[in-house]
């Protein structure tokens, strides 16, 4: 459907401007539509964001600092989100040997179970836009790329 109708606006200042709506509400659509996906599964979007980070870096621990660096929400609060995770004890979090100041987080086996079974609910998710993929998935990666490079001027 296209964004004039979702939000039933007729007109935009420019086309920048209706891109620009347009990147907020689809990033709004999708994020509930992954909460939603999480919900059954105790998590936020934040908190699988941090167990998505660490099974990456399986089995080496990382610290909070490259937590929060990876991050896909810059504004999430990372050591919160670990404590949160710590006590659902899906992750472990120890004071770096090297630095006491550091604190390691390493993902548990609950927290990898747990990350497979969210990984059949995902691919099931993601099977919807299985005909966009095919035809405009990298066509779209890098317009969104290029957008983003050409704000930041990375």
């Amino acid at each position: 459907m296209r964004i004039e109708d979702e939000i039933r606006q007729a007109t935009f200042r420019s086309p920048l401007h209706r891109v620009i709506v347009n990147l907020m509400f689809t990033n709004n659509w999708l994020v509930h539509s992954q909460m939603r996906l999480l919900k059954p599964f105790g998590l936020t979007l934040p908190q699988y964001n941090v167990l998505r980070i660490l099974r990456g870096q399986h089995p080496n621990p990382v610290r909070i600092n490259d937590i929060t660096e990876r991050m896909l929400d810059k504004m999430s609060n990372a050591s919160r989100l670990v404590d949160k995770l710590v006590d659902k004890k899906l992750v472990d979090r120890t004071e770096c040997p090297s630095d006491r100041r550091a604190v390691d987080v390493i993902i548990t086996d609950k927290g990898l179970a747990l990350l497979n079974k969210i990984d059949v609910a995902q691919q099931q998710w993601e099977q919807q836009f299985n005909a966009y993929e095919c035809t405009h998935a990298d066509e779209l990666n890098g317009l969104l790329d290029t957008f983003r490079s050409s704000i930041n001027g990375d």
